[in-house]
């Protein structure tokens, strides 16, 4: 049984589908992408998986169960766990107490110690500035501290809308380089990218999203080498 399957998803904005019956799955340890270009429904995808849009029809199951009945907030108790797109960091307050809010739903204060020293390790920056008001820092830093915050959680699944945006080739590296080791230490990866060159290169597999549709899924490695891929997502002709 896969750790996530989304099976046969409608999903609307108002009288506007989103997506037309999508189906796609996640395999515990797997790093999976899904890529396509603006307006394609992948932030849409990630909204219904995480339990912010309802789908109109079709169901999202979650370490075998359907997580139809369930508020979004419920679902980081159950070990999932969203990067948004933009960062959506708490900018008012020190990189500290975001991290902390990430341990909210948690009561194993050793445990919280324990991965704060882990996000810590994989960010040094953070610690140098946890102190600080987050809203202050520079695109990168607030994307490390979205990863992070997000990783508090204890995630067994986590979400990763679009992370490389608006940041610099160096820092585009480090943060995907940081994902591979996060699925190493083992977490389970669903990860959005318009870079489709650095998602697949970082992936398992991955799928390709278009209108709403899924038009491809195969093998990150196969997808790298699908004419129709290269054309259309990796700049080559």
């Amino acid at each position: 049984m896969a750790l996530l399957e989304i099976n046969n998803v409608h999903a609307y904005y108002g009288n506007i589908q989103a997506l037309k019956g999508i189906s796609l799955t996640v395999e515990e340890g797997e790093i999976v992408s899904l890529i396509g270009g603006n307006g394609a429904g992948k932030t849409t995808t990630l909204r219904t998986i995480s339990g912010l849009l309802a789908p109109r029809k079709g169901s999202v199951t979650f370490d075998g169960e359907d997580l139809s009945h369930y508020k979004a907030h419920d679902l980081v108790a159950k070990g999932m766990a969203m990067v948004p797109e933009g960062r959506g960091i708490f900018s008012r307050l020190t990189v500290l107490d975001n991290l902390e809010m990430g341990a909210y739903h948690r009561k194993d204060k050793a445990g919280i110690a324990q991965d704060l020293a882990y996000v810590f390790s994989l960010f040094p920056r953070l610690e140098e500035r946890k102190k600080q008001v987050a809203g202050t820092m520079s695109g990168g830093e607030q994307q490390m501290l979205a990863t992070a915050r997000a990783l508090m959680s204890k995630p067994s699944l986590i979400l990763m809308d679009e992370p490389s945006m608006g940041l610099a080739p160096v820092l585009v590296e480090l943060i995907f380089d940081t994902i591979v080791e996060i699925n190493k230490a083992g977490t389970t990866v669903l990860l959005v990218e318009q870079n489709a060159h650095m998602a697949l290169q970082v992936a398992n597999r991955g799928y390709v999203l278009q209108t709403g549709e899924i038009v491809l899924s195969d093998s990150a490695e196969a997808l790298k080498n699908d004419p129709t891929v290269q054309k259309a997502y990796l700049g080559i002709e």
